[in-house]
């Protein structure tokens, strides 16, 4: 057998979309929130922050309606409670579903000595929920969520966190893999070697490649193909 050396020591995965199947529930979890707490928003408007840290995008909602101020903390707080307990919510009850092929991805890396882990603009409550529903928990190297950092996408925060946690120094050893343009966004701030789009997500092809990810791809499953023949 051939070994090739690969380029890429580390591998960062969004989780709703890119590894786990997105069903809506984070904008009807949205929806659903913001509707109870007076804050107007689309599913359009919603769908641009996917991937954000969920108490950022209600922050913006609250400013837009009401501007920023000290007296916005308590609705933000109450309609980040209502959008949390939703999503929980949703998530239970083995509703979480693997994207097809991601465990013969992270198998494939483990196999090639390549470090994987994920981050998200999820909370650690249901982050630890989605996570151990599939029984990944314990095989990641990192598992980092927007309450780790002080900004979420598409700051860069979590991917170098990401590295930090996992012990990697160079920006040029990692891949990001992500279903959103501010996936895509995080891993150009962060300067990887690739940032890459999957098309499992809410997101549509030309609305990904305005974004000029790396490289754009059906799905997670066709990860080991690609880092085999541009990474190698």
């Amino acid at each position: 057998m051939i070994w090739i050396m690969l380029k890429v020591k580390l591998v960062i995965f969004d989780i709703a979309g890119t590894i786990i199947e997105d069903n809506g529930e984070v904008i009807d979890a949205f929806c659903a929130a913001l509707g109870k707490n007076g804050l107007p928003a689309t599913e359009a408007e919603l769908k641009e922050f996917k991937g954000a840290s969920k108490r950022e995008v209600i922050t913006r909602f609250v400013e837009r309606l009401w501007g920023k101020n000290a007296g916005n903390e308590v609705l933000i707080s109450q309609t980040y409670q209502d959008f949390r307990a939703d999503l929980e919510s949703r998530f239970s009850n083995g509703r979480v579903k693997p994207i097809l092929g991601a465990g013969d991805t992270f198998a494939w890396l483990k196999a090639h000595n390549i470090l994987f882990g994920t981050t998200t603009g999820f909370f650690r409550s249901v982050t630890d929920l989605i996570l151990s529903s599939v029984g990944w928990q314990n095989m990641l190297a990192a598992n980092v969520c927007s309450d780790d950092v002080r900004y979420g996408r598409p700051a860069p925060f979590m991917i170098f966190h990401a590295m930090e946690a996992t012990g990697i120094d160079d920006v040029r050893e990692v891949l990001n893999v992500g279903d959103t343009p501010l996936d895509i966004q995080a891993g150009h701030r962060a300067g990887v070697l690739g940032s890459i789009g999957v098309l499992t997500g809410i997101h549509k092809e030309d609305r990904l490649r305005r974004e000029q990810p790396t490289h754009l791809i059906e799905s997670v499953a066709d990860m080991p193909s690609l880092i085999e023949a541009h990474y190698s």
